[in-house]
């Protein structure tokens, strides 16, 4: 009788271990591991739906009009309208002439792969609040991105849109906004306001404050001026409902500053960031298609994630000022804290990248960028940090503000080291952003023979042409390196020399440096022809009387001729 109770009690100690062993699988495994099996179509049909509204693609498909289909907008050709066109284009950083002349809903083209069109997803998926913080953003943009987001989002899944207006000066941003979403779309569009005594809060904390006022299941952060893609809620939905701990990224495609066509970025890249915090691209590991692949770090403006997991970090370190670092300290707790981020092919959503302008006035409120720079470092980067710190030695000196709140969720988390994180996630990096960089090859103001004036950024924005004007030493705007990567970037930026084509002829702009070659790799002939050369077209740096700055076959000719001070 002994034996048999001893045989008992040996036997039930073995299907409890086992039973706890299948819950420690379930709830604590990597989820890189644990997430094999829960992969996007391994659902039984019973379980799976086709999401897409076939009706309104076909209704899309019919439209005719300005912008259409994500076609070009005619630029404005008569002076008034080109005052006006200049006049809304220093107020928003891109064409608000040419968003008022589109539709505020239009037919997009579907930039998808051809595998995405025929997905399938869970039939049973959480349901939604999009946030969308804004301030002063121009009126028709704003509206466009809210009828996008109602039209292509099933109704099923979309609980509500959160506009969060964050100190808006726009007169038309407060009543006008609120009585137009309030008659269209009663019940789901509504305003919040941010900021107090009219003081801007900034994006952080906008989000923060949509994010306190949502309902839903999972919280969609958006940026106000983009067009979301057909069928992009249930791609981003289908993982977080398989473990709410995963965090989605759409892809990003471009809206034309000038124009508003569309055309897609890339087909995918994994994100990272260099050692000044300037997020940066990794390659993909793997061809992916249609299918979604995990990124170390966000670029931040668009993310799903459930707010249950939101709320399991601490949300977004809510000292952190304005904007800036908030994607890196978001990534790396959700990482570092047993989460997982991954991109999503099927989802794609268009953005407007600002171009010539800034238009937002300084908060006056000092450096608050660096001082979100070094909250992260302190927190989340350990020993990491002093890479930080060797290429941006001022953030030493810069006071953090209290770190306790967010050395608790670290603690309580029981959340793993930065070493980790870049032996087990970004383990690629150094390859690409070594943590001690080989020296410059060259720095200084860049010099033509024949003109005798020098390369000049004159306040330019991304995409704007550069040009060059008389050598001074004393202007910052016209120093530039030419790294060990052979990228010729500002010193006292983050933007490269770059063109569009590859053409005699194509005008050379900033854009902002991504680390892949192409275009804004170039090589310098010192000893020799003292040409710089762009080695993807093999042509020369070239200028005229004028002072463009252009791209041209080669000749030994000293117009062509550069000299580095």
């Amino acid at each position: 009788m002994v034996y048999r109770c001893n045989r008992c009690v040996k036997w039930a100690i073995i299907y409890f271990l086992v039973i706890l062993f299948i819950c420690y699988i379930v709830f604590n495994l990597d989820l890189r591991n644990s997430l094999l099996f829960l992969s996007l179509g391994n659902a039984p049909a019973s379980y799976s739906k086709d999401w897409h509204n076939y009706t309104q693609m076909m209704l899309d498909r019919a439209r005719r009009g300005v912008g259409e289909h994500g076609n070009p907008v005619k630029l404005p050709s008569s002076v008034a309208e080109k005052a006006e066109f200049d006049r809304l284009y220093k107020t928003n950083g891109y064409s608000g002439w040419t968003s008022d002349k589109i539709s505020l809903y239009r037919a997009i083209k579907d930039l998808r792969h051809e595998d995405c069109k025929r997905k399938s997803y869970l039939r049973l998926l959480p349901s939604t609040s999009v946030i969308l913080p804004f301030h002063n953003e121009h009126l028709s943009v704003l509206l466009r991105t809210v009828y996008t987001i109602v039209y292509r989002t099933p109704p099923e899944l979309l609980l509500e849109v959160i506009l969060v207006n964050d100190a808006s000066t726009k007169p038309e941003l407060n009543d006008i906004l609120e009585r137009h979403v309030q008659r269209k779309f009663p019940n789901l569009v509504r305003v919040i306001r941010a900021g107090s005594d009219g003081r801007r809060e900034g994006l952080i904390r906008a989000r923060l404050r949509g994010a306190a006022k949502a309902s839903g299941q999972v919280l969609m952060f958006m940026d106000a001026h983009s067009e979301v893609g057909y069928n992009w809620l249930p791609p981003l939905l289908e993982p977080i409902k398989l473990h709410y701990r995963t965090v989605t990224c759409p892809f990003i495609d471009v809206i034309d500053c000038d124009t508003f066509a569309f055309r897609a970025q890339d087909e995918g890249a994994r994100g990272s960031f260099d050692w000044k915090f300037h997020y940066k691209r990794l390659p993909l590991l793997n061809k992916t298609g249609a299918e979604p692949f995990e990124s170390p770090v966000m670029a931040g403006g668009y993310f799903a994630i459930s707010k249950r997991w939101f709320d399991e970090l601490g949300r977004y370190d809510d000292q952190l000022m304005i904007w800036g670092a908030e994607q890196y300290e978001l990534s790396f707790k959700l990482w570092q804290c047993h989460g997982r981020m991954i991109d999503i092919p099927c989802s794609r959503i268009a953005h407007i990248y600002r171009c010539k302008y800034a238009p937002f006035e300084d908060p006056g409120i000092g450096n608050f960028l660096e001082r979100n720079y070094k909250r992260v470092a302190e927190t989340w980067m350990d020993e990491y940090k002093e890479y930080l710190y060797l290429r941006l030695p001022r953030l030493r000196n810069v006071d953090p503000g209290d770190l306790t709140k967010q050395r608790e969720v670290r603690q309580r988390l029981k959340c793993n080291g930065f070493d980790w994180f870049m032996k087990n996630v970004m383990f690629d990096q150094p390859k690409h952003y070594p943590l001690v960089e080989p020296p410059d090859v060259m720095s200084g103001r860049i010099k033509n023979k024949r003109t005798g004036r020098c390369i000049d950024v004159q306040n330019a924005g991304l995409q704007t042409e550069l040009t060059t004007s008389q050598c001074k030493d004393y202007l910052k705007r016209q120093e530039f390196v030419l790294s060990w990567r052979s990228e010729i970037f500002q010193r006292f930026g983050e933007n490269c020399l770059d063109s569009m084509n590859h053409g005699p002829g194509e005008t050379v702009h900033l854009f902002a440096c991504h680390g892949g070659g192409g275009n804004q790799n170039w090589t310098y002939s010192l000893n020799t022809t003292m040409h710089l050369q762009m080695t993807a077209s093999n042509l020369c740096l070239d200028t005229d009387n004028t002072g463009r700055l252009f791209l041209n076959t080669c000749q030994l000719v000293d117009s062509q001729k550069w000299f580095w001070s």
